[in-house]
């Protein structure tokens, strides 16, 4: 809690956080991150579980992906920290913030095991019923983290 106020009371905070075209920028960044970090995630999974990217083989297409991930992961971490630091002490005391954080940290984990387990999955020929159930668990846990994402303004009243 303490970080929290020495961060939202920063003087370069204030004034990142007082501008509106700054704030604006970083919600652009923030969800521009997240579709490149959920989307290609997110085909990645639907193509384990054979729905999507049928023309290319599982490998191919995480291969293709998985810089844009780190990308994405990159701006929606950085766009973030500093949307966070405006408004820390509310975000820290709110629990669907935190479910958030949670469930996103899942997710991420997830989501990388789905992209690194690929090659191996893709050489045994067909994609057996284990990794597409990782693949749908993937999934679901980015519906949750982008429901939970929405439900923190409405809820906790903060973002």
């Amino acid at each position: 809690m303490h970080f929290c106020e020495a961060l939202q009371h920063s003087s370069w905070i204030i004034a990142l956080d007082s501008s509106v075209t700054i704030t604006t920028a970083f919600e652009l960044c923030h969800y521009a991150g997240f579709f490149l970090l959920v989307g290609s995630i997110a085909l990645i999974d639907l193509r384990v579980l054979g729905i999507a990217g049928r023309g290319q083989t599982p490998t191919a297409m995480a291969e293709q992906l998985f810089p844009w991930m780190w990308v994405g992961f990159v701006f929606a971490l950085i766009s973030g920290f500093f949307m966070f630091a405006g408004d820390a002490v509310d975000f820290y005391g709110a629990s669907f913030f935190r479910l958030k954080i949670l469930a996103f940290i899942v997710a991420l984990v997830v989501g990388i095991a789905v992209q690194w387990q690929v090659p191996r999955w893709d050489r045994q020929g067909s994609i057996s019923f284990g990794p597409k159930i990782v693949a749908l668990i993937s999934l679901l846990l980015w519906v949750a983290t982008i429901l939970l994402a929405v439900e923190v303004p409405a809820i906790n009243g903060v973002g």
